[in-house]
């Protein structure tokens, strides 16, 4: 099957992140389909609880293939890590995610998210003045993200952009690659700076605690030294030379 469901399947449904969360966590996961074009196992589901019924994605552990890069722990896990990093720093970047048991095994199940058709994200990308791309930007420096695709950023009808598929995040070693270096260099806004502050003490608390839960102890320090160094720096990281900067495809 395609990104796109159709009207067989069960189709997305909006909630509130504590309801997603909780229909996540311990409703039955019953496996409509399987998206063709991605590099791991990644399965559309329906989530059912209590007459409530909405789309989800799962990506079963049995379905990884190995990385050299990224030896420990499993990319179920660093989904979970990403998200619970964007829910508790207030980007929300990533959509609702667990990690639970599921027909095929313990995996990551994440609330599917519809896009806007008519939206165009690369336009979005080249243009360079979507503030909530810059923010994507920012959070993406946090979590090291390796793979950051325009095919891994969704606009919604709302206007609201999520980004999804962030297997490949919080390596010790610097592995940024991302469309979105349009800021790069520029001065960060104060309203990052503020919140990458906040982070900061999240990350030396319970943050850490639980993010200890989902990655190394070497990967969680990291993390907090790329929260100070970018607020000691005050500006948008620009690409290194030591690492390719741009994810490929690009799309």
């Amino acid at each position: 099957m395609s990104d796109q469901p159709n009207d067989e399947l069960t189709p997305a449904l909006e909630l509130p992140v504590d309801d997603a969360i909780a229909l996540l966590t311990a409703g039955s996961i019953e496996i409509e389909g399987r998206l063709l074009d991605a590099s791991n196992a990644t399965l559309y589901c329906s989530a059912s609880l209590d007459g409530v019924v909405a789309a989800c994605v799962y990506k079963p552990v049995s379905g990884e293939r190995p990385l050299w890069d990224f030896p420990d722990g499993t990319l179920a896990e660093r989904e979970v890590a990403a998200y619970e990093l964007s829910a508790v720093s207030g980007w929300e970047v990533v959509p609702p995610t667990v990690y639970r048991e599921g027909p095929l095994g313990p995996g990551m199940v994440q609330l599917w998210i519809d896009t806007d058709d008519d939206a165009d994200i690369l336009t979005m990308v080249r243009r360079g003045r979507s503030e909530r791309l810059r923010e994507i930007s920012v959070y993406d420096a946090v979590i090291n993200n390796a793979d950051r695709k325009g095919g891994h950023l969704l606009p919604t009808k709302s206007g609201r952009v999520y980004g999804i598929d962030h297997g490949v995040t919080f390596s010790a070693e610097p592995k940024l690659r991302t469309l979105l270096w349009q800021w790069a260099g520029q001065p960060l806004p104060e309203a990052e700076l503020e919140r990458l502050s906040a982070l900061h003490a999240q990350l030396c608390g319970s943050l850490g605690e639980r993010l200890h839960e989902l990655l190394t102890t070497r990967e969680v320090r990291r993390t907090i030294r790329r929260v100070e160094q970018l607020l000691r720096g005050a500006t948008h990281p620009e690409p290194s030379g030591d690492w390719p900067a741009l994810p490929w495809p690009p799309v």
